[in-house]
């Protein structure tokens, strides 16, 4: 006797649909799980047992082989246990077949029959879509989430009897469930920034470009304020993107059941003591995406970044330049999307006093404090802003201008910048790569003079020339001219050079 389903098992960020078969034989009763799994899929024949025999279902007293394949792929989780369990019930004719061949079966088993939610629904039926699967079976907890994808039959059950009732024609399963629905925390508004007119509008060009930013500053002069505020002036993430981004944050499990699809950018703040794996992802069995992917998108801001360890910065420097972070698994690597805008803030010295004239750090403690920011790692940072203290004329004033009113100028910019990439495929002046500006995108050598002035004193590398044209282009976008000029250039390599920002 032989049952058959299939679920979908995940490898990082991709996913792959799994056969899955059951067997029932004559021999010794026991229950056999093969094709490479790990130790929760392997606790799985547990699971099912019960949850067949407490669904007032039968469990045959014979030897039952379930075999998952393919084979040589590494099986991680829970989410099997549905369709094991619907495999076994097939082979002993205790549900109808009609329906197997074309349905994913995906979620966890409790022993008394309930179906628990799982984490990557989202990325497991997209991964149904694309291999031809047009009807998915999965928690009811997880409905909203799964029926995101368009082009797929999604319904939730809430335990192992309704999904047979259903496969016999008995009953219909839930396309909606009840949660309450939450509200998107607010972002904090630009307006309620007072000064720093400098460094406002450094992150509105970081903004309309997707750039990097350094910013250094004594404590507690709103370094930390402004980057909370990045969200608030970027534009609305496309469907595309945040399918993509809901995906990634359903495979750390965070996605709230009454708002499924995350629509807006993210914001990521880890702390200073982050490890390497915390930030770029991994962990011990399945590789879990790290903070770089959860920000993928979006903005991820490392506050204090002078305090973190110097291998941690460092390992910044390949998805910064990738857009994606490879992490090397025993069964080969597990590869995340992290398309991020990386904020910095600093304090200048480790005594970090509110006035310059009253630190105490001599210069080579100073110099070893912000040591840690390497060369190869700031060469990746377009922009570096030194934040001074306002004056008091600036702490009485009125509010500045609101997200909004800054959100519609990088809106524009970003516009512009689509309609020029789109034949390319790139979305950001960002993404672009330096031999694109140079060889389809050509500037005049009286634009470039600045450019060839600085990499003659040696105070950019090639790398720094290419994302300084980078910054042109976004600073041309903003003014909404059609090529940058000599003025765009310079002031590009103002915003790069190393001593206005430290």
């Amino acid at each position: 006797m032989l049952g058959q389903t299939q679920a979908v098992g995940l490898n990082a960020f991709a996913a792959r649909v799994v056969d899955v078969q059951a067997s029932i034989s004559s021999g010794l009763p026991g229950f056999s799980v093969t094709g490479n799994p790990d130790a929760s899929v392997r606790e799985a024949r547990d699971r099912v047992r019960a949850a067949i025999r407490n669904s007032g279902l039968s469990f045959p007293e014979l030897k039952v082989t379930v075999a998952l394949s393919p084979a040589d792929m590494p099986k991680v989780g829970s989410g099997f246990d549905l369709a094991m369990a619907v495999a076994i019930l097939a082979a002993t004719d205790q549900v109808a077949s009609e329906m197997l061949a074309s349905t994913v079966f995906l979620g966890e088993l409790g022993l008394d029959g309930r179906l628990r939610p799982i984490r990557g629904v989202l990325p497991a039926v997209i991964a149904a879509r694309q291999a031809g699967y047009r009807r998915a079976v999965v928690p009811i907890e997880t409905i909203a989430e799964a029926a995101l994808v368009e082009g797929m039959d999604v319904g939730g059950a809430s335990d192992l009897g309704e999904v047979t009732r259903w496969l016999e024609g008995d009953h219909v399963l839930d396309t909606v469930h009840a949660a309450p629905v939450t509200q998107a925390p607010p972002v904090p508004d630009m307006a309620d920034v007072v000064g720093q007119h400098e460094a406002r509008y450094a992150l509105e060009i970081a903004a309309a470009g997707a750039h990097h930013v350094l910013m250094t500053g004594p404590p507690g002069i709103g370094k930390t304020m402004l980057a909370r505020r990045l969200p608030g002036i970027l534009p609305p993430l496309g469907l595309e993107d945040s399918l993509e981004v809901t995906a990634i944050h359903s495979l750390v499990g965070e996605l709230s059941p009454g708002r499924p699809l995350i629509t807006e950018p993210p914001f990521v703040a880890p702390h200073h003591s982050s490890s390497t794996t915390a930030l770029l992802g991994g962990g011990t069995g399945f590789a879990r995406p790290g903070a770089v992917s959860k920000a993928h998108r979006g903005v991820l801001f490392l506050d204090e970044c002078a305090e973190m360890g110097s291998h941690v910065l460092e390992s910044l420097r390949e998805p910064l330049e990738d857009g994606e972070v490879r992490v090397p698994r025993r069964d080969g690597v597990a590869t995340y999307p992290a398309r991020f805008q990386l904020i910095l803030a600093a304090n200048p010295c480790p005594c970090a006093p509110a006035h310059d004239v009253d630190c105490v750090c001599s210069a080579v403690v100073r110099r070893r404090y912000l040591g840690k920011l390497s060369g190869p790692l700031m060469d990746r940072v377009d922009i570096r802003v030194r934040m001074d203290p306002p004056g008091n004329t600036a702490l009485m004033s009125g509010s500045g201008e609101s997200s909004a009113e800054v959100r519609a100028r990088v809106t524009a910019a970003r516009a512009a910048a689509v309609e020029r990439w789109s034949e390319f495929g790139w979305r950001t002046n960002a993404e672009v790569p330096g031999s694109a500006l140079r060889q389809k995108f050509p500037l005049t050598p009286e634009v470039l003079r600045p450019i060839e002035l600085f990499l003659r004193d040696g105070r950019v590398t090639a790398r720094g020339a290419d994302r300084a044209l980078r910054l042109a282009w976004t600073l041309c976008d903003l003014r909404g001219a059609e090529r940058p000029v000599e003025d765009d250039v310079a002031q590009a390599l103002l915003y790069r050079d190393r001593g206005a920002s430290w």
